[in-house]
């Protein structure tokens, strides 16, 4: 992984940042699951769906759904 990247003004006040997309999609997928697990409906399924143990491979799942 890169690494992040500082942008500062002419005062070197830091006004932005850039990061290594993986990095950004981690950040972004945290904050997802987070936000899904404020709402209790939403923290019970995804419990369950970790804790399952059945399943159907991702490339069948895709098929069945024409993606």
């Amino acid at each position: 992984m890169g690494q992040i990247q500082y942008i500062a003004d002419e005062n070197q006040k830091i006004t932005g940042v850039i990061v290594p997309i993986d990095l950004w999609r981690e950040i972004q997928s945290e904050k997802e699951t987070a936000y899904l697990l404020k709402n209790e409906t939403m923290k019970k399924r995804l419990l369950e769906a970790k804790n399952r143990k059945k399943g159907i491979p991702f490339d069948e799942a895709c098929k069945k759904l024409g993606v």
